[in-house]
C-alpha cells in the first residue's frame, strides 16, 4: 500500500474531547479506541500529519443537546445565539485545555509536537511526528486590556477566531441558521479592532469561520495578513450562515489567504440537514467551487473532526485517504492534491508567521 498523502488540517476538537475525558484520556489518545473522529495511532496510519487544534470554551447547557441536533436534522432551522461568556471565567477553562495540550504532547513520546512556528510543523512532518499549533476558537479568554492574548502568544497561540457563534466584546459570531446568508449582525466592536492590530503585531493568525459577514469585511479593511477561514464551505453549494458567499472566497484568494473544507454535514449538504447518510458527491461540489473562486493555491482541508457530524465515507480520521481519493476522481491531478492537503497551509503560515 502507497503511503497515504500527508493531510495538515485547519480546525479539530479533539482537546475538548480530551478534556471531557477525565481519566480515561490516556486511553482516547493513545489507545486508538474510536471513540472519536481523532486519536493518535489513527493519525499516524491515515496521514494526519499535523493542524490547528482549538481551544474552545463551552457555553454553560441551556437544554436538551438531542433535542438541538433534531433541530438542525430538519431545515429549516434557527438556532439562538449563546450568552457572552467573560474572560474571567473563560480563562481558567483555557488554561485547563492548554494543560491538556501540553499533556498530549508528553504522553506521545515524540510522536506529537506542539509547533509555533512553520519551520518546526516542516520539521515535525519530516520526522513522521503529528504537528499541532494552538488554536483559540472565540477570544474569550483575553480581557479587553489585551495582555492575556500576549501572555498565551508566549504560551504558543498562533491562530484566532476573535469569535465562535456567539457574541464576544470583540465581535459577533454568526448562528447556525439555514437557509441564510452569513449577514446576521453587526461585526467587529472598538475592542476587536484593537485585537485585530494587535494580533497582526504578534503575527498572530486571525480565523474568520465564525463571523458576520460586517466583522468578515472590518477584518479584510483593517488587517494586513493573508484573510483566513480555517474551516468554512461554500454558500454557493450549502446556503448556511456558516458558509462564504463568492465575494468572500474571490477576497481570500485575492489576499493570499486560505479557506479549509469543513466536513460537517449540515455546512456540505445542500439541503442543510446534519444527517451523515450522504455521497461525497457535495463535498466534490464544494471544493470544485472553493477552487474557481479562491484559486488553487487557497484551498484546504479544516475538518471540524471532533466538533461536528461527517459523512458516512469519511467517519474520522481514517477517512482522510477516501477524500484524497475522491480528489482523485475529479480529476484534481496529483500535485494540486498535495497543494489542497498540506502544501497550501504551510505557504500560508510562512506568509502569515514568516518562516
Amino acid at each position: 500500500m502507497p503511503a497515504p498523502v500527508p493531510v495538515f488540517d485547519g480546525h479539530n476538537d479533539i482537546v475538548l474531547k480530551i478534556a471531557a475525558a477525565g481519566k480515561a484520556r490516556d486511553r482516547l489518545w493513545l489507545k486508538g479506541e474510536g471513540a472519536g473522529h481523532l486519536d493518535l495511532p489513527r493519525m499516524l496510519s491515515s496521514g494526519f500529519a499535523g493542524g490547528f487544534f482549538a481551544v474552545y470554551i463551552p457555553s454553560p447547557e441551556t437544554g436538551d443537546v438531542g433535542a438541538y441536533h433534531d433541530l438542525m436534522d430538519n431545515p429549516p432551522y434557527d438556532v439562538p445565539l449563546p450568552d457572552l461568556i467573560d474572560h474571567a471565567a473563560a480563562q481558567p477553562v483555557a488554561v485547563e485545555m492548554l494543560g491538556h495540550l501540553l499533556w498530549m504532547e508528553r504522553a506521545s513520546e515524540g510522536r506529537f509536537r506542539w509547533c509555533r512556528s512553520a519551520a518546526e510543523i516542516r520539521a515535525s512532518m519530516a520526522a513522521g511526528a503529528v504537528a499541532g499549533v494552538l488554536h483559540f476558537e472565540g477570544a474569550e479568554p483575553i480581557g479587553p486590556d489585551l495582555d492575556a492574548l500576549h501572555l498565551f502568544h508566549a504560551m504558543g497561540l498562533r491562530s484566532l477566531g476573535p469569535v465562535w457563534s456567539r457574541p464576544t466584546i470583540f465581535g459577533h459570531g454568526v448562528p447556525f441558521r439555514f437557509p441564510s446568508t452569513g449577514d446576521t449582525g453587526p461585526g467587529l466592536t472598538d475592542l476587536g479592532r484593537a485585537l485585530v492590530r494587535e494580533c497582526n503585531a504578534l503575527r498572530i493568525m486571525i480565523d474568520l469561520s465564525h463571523m458576520t459577514e460586517a466583522g468578515f469585511w472590518d477584518v479584510a479593511k483593517l488587517s494586513d495578513a493573508p484573510l483566513v477561514a480555517t474551516h468554512s464551505n461554500a454558500h454557493a453549494v450549502t446556503p448556511s450562515s456558516r458558509n462564504l458567499s463568492d465575494r468572500q472566497l474571490r477576497a481570500i484568494g485575492e489576499s493570499g489567504g486560505m479557506v479549509g473544507l469543513n466536513f460537517a454535514t449540515c455546512f456540505l449538504r445542500e439541503d442543510g440537514r446534519e444527517s451523515p447518510d450522504m455521497t461525497l458527491d457535495p463535498v466534490k461540489r464544494h471544493i470544485e467551487h472553493m477552487l474557481k473562486l479562491a484559486g488553487e493555491d487557497h484551498v484546504g482541508i479544516g475538518s471540524d473532526y471532533d466538533g461536528a457530524t461527517t459523512p458516512k465515507d469519511i467517519g474520522g480520521v481514517e477517512g482522510l485517504p477516501v477524500l484524497i481519493a475522491a480528489m482523485g476522481e475529479m480529476g484534481l491531478g496529483e500535485a494540486l492534491i498535495r497543494k489542497i492537503a498540506h502544501g497550501n497551509w504551510l505557504r500560508l503560515l510562512e506568509r502569515t508567521w514568516g518562516a
